[in-house]
C-alpha cells in the first residue's frame, strides 16, 4: 500500500474500541494493538513524537497494510487482542507481552461443587465463567457470591457415604456463617444445588440482584453512620456496574466455531470471515467481492468459505451465518442463530463487514467523485423503484397569501446538486383563490409543455411539495400531454415526510438517515426557499403599486426609501410633514402629505 492509500486508511477508520493490526509489503503480521478508539490509536503512530522511540519508528517503517475489528468495548478489545497476539504471533509483539492467561471463575463438577478462581480451564465437565480482564472485579464477584450463596471452600469429598459415616467435622467458616454445613449433613444437596443454580445465573449476567444487594448494605451501613464501610461498598458497587460477566467477543462455552457475514453496495460484496476456538477469536478477516454477475449472497459465501479452505483453514465443528444456505454438500453443521452469544457474534462479524464497506467505498470515493455520485443515484433509484438513474430530477412548491400573489417554483437538480441556473419561476395566471391543487396543475402543465415545444429534455424524477391531492392535478397535467409514464413523479407530504406514488394509496417510508430521503428534502426546502423569496417580493411590489406608486410626483425609488424608512404605508400616513421632509426633501414630502392629508393643506401653507 502506499503511503497516501496508508494515509487515506488512517484517515477512514472508525472511533470506536476495537483490535489493529499491522502487516509488511508482503502481508506478514507485524503487531496486534487494541484501541479504544482505532482512529486515534493508530494515528498516533504516525505522529512526530512517536520517532524519538527507535523501535517504534522501525516497526512504523515497515507498515504496508493495516487492518482492523470492531469490538463493543475496551474490554472485549483487550481480549481480543491477547487472543489474536497468542494464536498470530507478531514479531513485534513478543517482547511487549507477556502470555499470561485471564482467569476463570470455576464451578467445580462433582457432589456439592465448589466455586473458585482458575487461570487454566480443563475439560473435567466443570463449568467456566469469563475470562475477566481484571482480577480485582472477578474478587469482587467472588466475595458478593460468597456472601448471598453460603457455599463451602473445603476440598473434602462429600460423597452420600462419606456424610453418613461422619467422616468430617464443622470448621470455622460453619461459625462464622460463610458455609451451612453439608460436610455433617446440615444442609440438603438440593438446597445446594439451588444455591449453585442461582450462582450460574448470577455468573452469566444477571447482575440485578448483587447491586441491589450492595445498595442495601451501602444504605445499611449510612444508617449504622459506618461511612468508611458505606464508601468501601459503594468502590465495589462502581466495580460491579462496570463489570460484564460474558462478552460477545470471548465465551469459553464455544469451543471451534466459523463465522461469516456479508452485506453489498452496487456490484460489490464485501464479507467478514471469523474464527472462534476454545472461546477465543484466533483469526478475523476481511474480503471484498466484485459481484459481476449479481451473484446469489450463499453462491457469495460459498466461494469465500472454498477460498478459505483452499488456504489450507480445516472446517471449524460449526458454521454461523446470516440466513440458511441450500448447499446440500457441505459436512460443517450450519447454524442461524437467533439469541444468545452466537447471535451476538453474528452480529458483531456483520458490524465489522460494515465497516469495512464503508472504509473501501469512502476511499474509492476520494479516488473517484463519480464512484460517490453514482453510488447515490443507484440509491435514489432503488429505493424509489425508479427505471432510470435520476440525473435530472426538478421540485415544485407553491407559495401565496390566503391566495393573494400566487407564485410557484420550480427548483432543478443536476446529479443531486442544484443547477440554479436552470431554477425557474412561475406567476399563476389562471387560478383564482387559495387553490393549490389547480396551481400545481398550471405550472405543472406549462414548464413541460415549453420543454416539450423547444425540444428540451425531460427530467427523470418530478418531485412536488404536498400529497396526494398536489400529485393527483400533477399527473393530470403530464397526461394532458401525453408525457405520464415517460416520467416518474411523487409527492412529499411534510408532516411525516411520507412519500406518495401515482396510484398507491399508501405511502412510502423512508429511514430518515437515508440519503435519497435528505435529497428530496433539499429539493422541496430549496423550492420552497426560492418560492418563498418571489412571493414576498410579488408582495412588496404589489404594496407599492397599490399605493404610493398611484401618487403623481412619487417616483419608485422615492417610495422605496420611504417604506424601507416608515416600514408600513401605514406609518407614511401617520408621519409628521417635518419628518418626510427630513428624508425625502421638502418638495415630494409635501406632495405625499397632501395625499394622505388632504385636510391639512392649510397647515402647510406655513412651510
Amino acid at each position: 500500500m502506499a503511503p497516501n492509500e496508508l494515509k487515506d486508511t488512517i484517515t477512514l477508520l472508525p472511533g470506536n474500541p476495537g483490535v489493529y493490526r499491522f502487516f509488511d509489503k508482503e502481508h506478514k503480521i507485524l503487531y496486534v494493538g487494541k484501541a479504544k478508539n482505532l482512529k486515534k490509536r493508530v494515528s498516533s503512530y504516525f505522529s512526530k513524537q512517536v520517532y524519538e522511540n527507535r523501535k517504534t519508528a522501525v516497526l512504523v517503517s515497515k507498515i504496508s497494510s493495516i487492518e482492523f475489528t470492531v469490538v463493543e468495548n475496551e474490554y472485549e478489545a483487550l481480549l481480543l487482542e491477547n487472543s489474536l497476539i497468542k494464536s498470530l504471533q507478531p514479531r513485534y509483539n513478543i517482547n511487549l507481552k507477556d502470555d499470561k492467561t485471564y482467569p476463570f471463575i470455576k464451578i467445580t463438577n462433582e457432589r456439592f461443587p465448589r466455586v473458585f478462581p482458575i487461570r487454566n480451564p480443563i475439560k473435567d465437565g466443570s463449568a467456566y465463567f469469563g475470562p475477566y480482564s481484571s482480577v480485582k472485579v472477578m474478587h469482587v464477584v467472588l466475595e458478593l457470591i460468597k456472601k448471598l450463596y453460603p457455599i463451602r471452600s473445603c476440598s473434602f469429598v462429600l460423597s452420600k457415604q462419606n456424610i453418613e459415616k461422619n467422616k468430617f467435622r464443622l470448621c470455622l467458616e460453619y461459625d462464622i456463617g460463610n458455609c451451612k454445613g453439608p460436610c455433617t449433613g446440615l444442609q440438603s444437596i438440593s438446597e445446594y444445588d439451588e444455591q449453585i443454580k442461582q450462582i450460574k445465573f448470577l455468573l452469566k449476567g444477571n447482575l440485578f440482584e448483587v447491586k441491589n444487594t450492595l445498595k442495601n448494605q451501602i444504605q445499611l451501613a449510612v444508617d449504622k453512620l459506618a461511612f468508611e464501610e458505606a464508601h468501601k461498598l459503594k468502590q465495589k458497587l462502581d466495580l460491579v456496574e462496570k463489570y460484564q460477566s460474558k462478552s460477545t467477543v470471548v465465551n469459553p462455552a464455544i469451543k471451534d466455531v466459523e463465522v461469516l457475514t456479508l452485506t453489498k453496495e452496487l456490484h460489490k460484496a464485501f464479507v467478514n470471515y471469523m474464527r472462534i476456538a476454545d472461546g477465543m477469536v484466533v483469526q478475523t478477516r476481511n474480503i471484498e467481492v466484485v459481484n459481476k454477475l449479481e451473484e446469489a449472497d450463499e453462491d457469495i459465501l460459498l466461494n469465500i468459505l472454498a477460498e478459505i479452505r483452499n488456504e489450507g483453514n480445516p472446517p471449524a465443528a460449526e458454521l454461523l451465518l446470516p440466513f440458511f444456505p441450500e448447499w446440500s454438500h457441505i459436512e460443517t453443521k450450519i447454524n442461524v442463530p437467533q439469541i444468545g452469544d452466537k447471535k451476538r457474534l453474528l452480529e458483531l462479524s456483520l458490524k465489522n463487514a460494515l465497516y469495512f464497506k464503508k472504509d473501501r467505498m469512502d476511499m474509492a470515493e476520494k479516488t473517484d467523485p463519480d464512484i460517490k455520485l453514482n453510488r447515490l443515484l443507484n440509491q435514489i433509484k432503488q429505493d424509489l423503484s425508479l427505471v432510470d438513474l435520476p440525473i435530472h430530477m426538478e421540485c415544485f412548491d407553491n407559495s401565496n397569501l390566503q391566495g393573494h400573489f400566487p407564485v410557484s417554483a420550480c427548483v432543478v437538480f443536476k446529479n443531486t446538486k442544484p443547477a440554479k441556473a436552470d431554477y425557474r419561476i412561475f406567476n399563476v395566471k389562471s387560478v383564482t383563490g387559495p387553490d393549490d391543487f389547480a396551481s400545481m396543475y398550471e405550472v405543472v402543465f406549462r414548464r413541460y409543455k415549453r420543454l416539450l415545444d423547444e425540444n428540451e429534455s425531460l427530467p427523470q424524477l418530478i418531485i412536488v411539495d404536498g400529497g396526494k391531492g398536489q400529485l393527483s392535478a400533477s399527473v393530470k397535467a403530464l397526461k394532458d400531454l401525453n408525457c405520464y409514464g415517460k416520467i416518474a413523479i411523487i409527492g412529499i407530504a411534510k408532516r411525516l415526510e411520507e412519500l406518495y406514488f401515482p396510484n398507491d394509496p399508501m405511502p412510502l417510508h423512508l429511514d430518515k438517515k437515508s440519503m435519497t430521503l435528505k435529497i428530496i428534502q433539499q429539493m422541496r426546502d430549496e423550492a420552497h426557499r426560492f418560492g418563498i423569496k418571489h412571493h414576498r417580493n410579488k408582495r412588496s411590489k404589489a404594496a407599492i403599486d397599490s399605493e404610493l406608486n398611484h401618487i403623481n410626483g412619487i417616483g419608485e425609488k422615492t417610495a422605496v426609501l420611504l417604506l424601507t424608512h416608515f416600514k408600513s404605508v401605514k406609518n407614511i400616513k401617520n408621519a409628521s410633514l417635518n419628518d418626510l421632509i427630513s428624508l425625502v426633501g421638502k418638495a415630494k414630502a409635501m406632495i405625499v402629505y397632501a395625499y394622505f392629508n388632504p385636510e391639512k393643506l392649510s397647515d402647510m401653507n406655513k412651510f
